[in-house]
């Protein structure tokens, strides 16, 4: 898989999607500075990328302005540890891989699904 982080996600989430095999770019290491969110959308969308965030701003992107994805993970989580991402994300990985390319919101109670219509 393809993954593409967002400044607000933690950058050591990369090393560990990379360790279990993933392909991962950092906005805050590999791409210009200040990007807004549209164009961090469009990079992930271009590069087929599943874009993980902190950012509630994308979910508006996608639903109400109806920009393109190819998929995004947003963490809404109390807990905003590493380990704890690092845990929800192997639950992602595992329990949610063909869910991959939807809207996947993650808060401690769960994983929601929101697919286009």
């Amino acid at each position: 898989m393809k993954f593409l982080l967002d400044e607000s996600a933690d950058f050591p989430l990369a090393s560990y999607l990379k360790e279990i095999g993933h392909d991962v770019t950092a906005i805050a290491h590999d791409y210009p500075h200040a990007l807004k969110d549209h164009e961090v959308l469009d990079i992930a969308y271009r590069e087929q990328r599943i874009l993980i965030t902190n950012d509630r701003d994308f979910g508006e992107l996608i639903f109400r302005r109806r920009l393109p994805h190819t998929g995004v993970i947003l963490f809404r989580l109390g807990i905003e540890t590493l380990e704890n991402k690092r845990t929800w994300l192997q639950h992602i990985l595992t329990n949610y891989a063909h869910d991959l390319h939807s809207f996947l919101v993650v808060t401690e109670r769960g994983v929601r699904v929101r697919r286009m219509k």
